[in-house]
């Protein structure tokens, strides 16, 4: 890309305020500076966090995102400021349970092999893994999903191992006293990412009688993110998912 714009300024082709707006890597909003160089750093374009920005910022941002023809995601974003949004940009939609605004460049779609199981201890839990599912969809990933199985009734769980087994990668969203990630880290033979949620009665401290638990397995293998942060959870679940895409490429 830069040998072709070099070349683009040196036939007269591309003026050279031209050629340093394309070779710049954030755009400048004024109030806020977005990041289009994130994925080539990083593999994944800059994410916009919903909660506390305006709904005429959030607009001006994933403008600039989508001008780059990048998969755009909103997290953390209310129902209403998301119908506001949508007015002025009716291609994304809105994800309610997750609480998230997407749209996907289909001419980013790619074919990939594989799949990330996210593993949901309760119906309460849903938000968080719902949010977990959509982003690791919205980065490219292939998502089984394996809800209500917590170990209140561990049966239900079982009847999943197979399909839980099989997976590159699990991320496994639980509140209460936030068992369900011990568990799965010793059944299966790749990481998991455990997010915690701060659904449960008064001892659990909202979330953090699961963060403990969880930092605290005697389980191999498993990671653990904040708080309620399903995005944080399905965004190492993609990094990882992502490596094993190029290692069976490699092969």
């Amino acid at each position: 890309m830069l040998e072709e714009i070099l070349e683009q300024v040196q036939k007269g082709d591309l003026s050279v305020s031209e050629a340093k707006k394309k070779l710049a890597t954030y755009e400048d909003l004024g109030f806020a500076k977005v990041d289009h160089h994130r994925k080539k750093r990083q593999g994944f374009s800059e994410i916009v966090f919903g909660e506390g920005k305006s709904t005429e910022q959030i607009i001006s941002i994933i403008k600039a995102l989508r001008e780059k023809n990048n998969n755009v995601l909103v997290t953390r974003i209310s129902k209403d400021k998301a119908e506001q949004v949508i007015q002025a940009c009716p291609e994304f939609i809105y994800h309610e349970i997750a609480q998230i605004l997407l749209w996907k460049n289909k001419a980013n779609v790619v074919d990939v092999q594989g799949y990330i199981s996210i593993i949901c201890a309760g119906t309460s839990d849903l938000r968080v893994a719902e949010e977990a599912a959509i982003t690791a969809e919205a980065l490219g990933c292939n998502v089984h999903r394996i809800y209500d199985v917590g170990v209140a009734g561990i049966h239900r769980l079982f009847d999943h191992y197979e399909e839980i087994q099989q997976a590159t990668v699990s991320v496994v969203v639980a509140g209460m006293e936030g068992a369900l990630p011990s568990v799965i880290g010793g059944l299966v033979s790749h990481p998991v990412i455990a997010v915690p949620t701060s659904v449960g009665y008064g001892a659990n401290f909202h979330g953090l009688s699961a963060l403990l638990t969880m930092l605290n397995s005697c389980a191999s293998g498993i990671s653990v993110v904040n708080i309620d942060n399903g995005f944080g959870g399905a965004y190492s679940a993609a990094l990882i998912y992502q490596l094993a895409q190029k290692g069976a490429k490699s092969e």
